[in-house]
C-alpha cells in the first residue's frame, strides 16, 4: 500500500518514512502543503499522515478541501496539538483517526492500516481468495493453510490484487501502489512479480492477464 506523508519537520519526517517502508508501505513524503496538493492530483494513494502546522498552510484547511471535492481518502493526522478541542476539529473537519506526538511507529503503522480497513469495508485484517489467506498485519501468506514465502515485493502486488478482487489493475495501478518516489523501478517490473507470483502460488491461472489492460484475481479463484 501507498501513503503520503505530510510533515515539515525533518527528523518526524524521515522516522516514519523509514518506518512505514519497514512495515512495507510505499512511502512519499512532502513538507508543504502546496506540494501535497499536487501529489493528491498527480497519484494516487491508499492513505496520508498529516501534520496541521504546515509552513505554508493549515493541514485542517488542506483536509476541508479533500472531503469538499469528494475525495474519501483515508487521512490520519499526526499532530502536537492534544487538546480535545482540536482533536474535535480534525475529526469533524474529516479525519478518520488522530495521533498526538510523540508517538509509537507502529501504533501509527497499526491505526493506517485500521482505516484503510474501514476504507474498504473490511472488519478483519486477513484477506481470503478461494484457497489463499494474506495477513498484511503478520506479513503472512497461506495456500491451502500451507505457508509461502514471498518477497516484499510479491506480498504487496497479491495484497493489491486481492484487495482488488474481481476488478482489473492496470501495470501502472500496481506500480502506483507498490513504489514511491525515487525507487528504482524496472520498465517489466510488474509482470516479473506476477510471473514468481504464480509459480509460488502452485497456480498458474490464479492471477489472470487481461490483454492489454492488466491483471486481477477473480473473487471466487480456486
Amino acid at each position: 500500500m501507498r501513503v503520503l506523508v505530510i510533515e515539515d519537520d525533518p527528523l518526524i519526517g524521515s522516522g516514519v518514512e523509514a518506518g512505514l517502508r519497514q512495515q512495507d508501505w510505499a512511502v512519499d513524503w512532502v513538507t508543504h502543503k502546496a506540494q501535497a496538493v499536487s501529489a493528491l492530483q498527480a497519484e494516487t494513494f491508499d492513505a496520508a499522515v498529516l501534520d496541521l502546522g504546515l509552513p505554508d498552510g493549515s493541514g485542517l484547511t488542506l483536509l476541508r478541501s479533500l472531503r469538499s471535492a469528494g475525495d474519501s481518502l483515508p487521512v490520519l493526522i499526526l499532530t502536537a496539538r492534544d487538546a480535545v478541542e482540536d482533536r474535535i476539529a480534525g475529526l469533524d473537519s474529516g479525519a478518520d483517526d488522530y495521533l498526538t506526538k510523540p508517538f509509537d511507529l507502529d501504533e501509527l503503522a497499526a491505526r493506517l492500516r485500521a482505516i484503510v480497513r474501514r476504507h474498504q469495508g473490511r472488519s478483519g485484517n486477513a484477506l481470503s481468495v478461494g484457497n489463499i489467506v494474506l495477513d498484511p498485519t503478520a506479513h503472512t501468506t497461506t495456500v491451502d493453510d500451507q505457508p509461502i514465502d514471498l518477497s516484499r515485493r510479491e506480498f504487496s502486488t497479491l495484497q493489491a490484487l486481492m484487495e482488488s478482487a474481481g476488478k482489473v489493475l492496470t501495470a501502472e495501478q500496481l506500480e502506483q501502489k507498490l513504489y514511491g518516489w525515487g525507487e528504482e523501478l524496472d520498465s517489466n517490473a510488474i509482470q516479473v512479480h506476477v510471473h514468481h507470483l504464480r509459480k509460488k502460488l502452485g497456480n498458474n491461472e490464479v492471477i489472470r492477464t487481461i490483454r492489454g489492460v492488466g491483471y486481477t484475481i477473480d473473487q471466487d479463484s480456486e
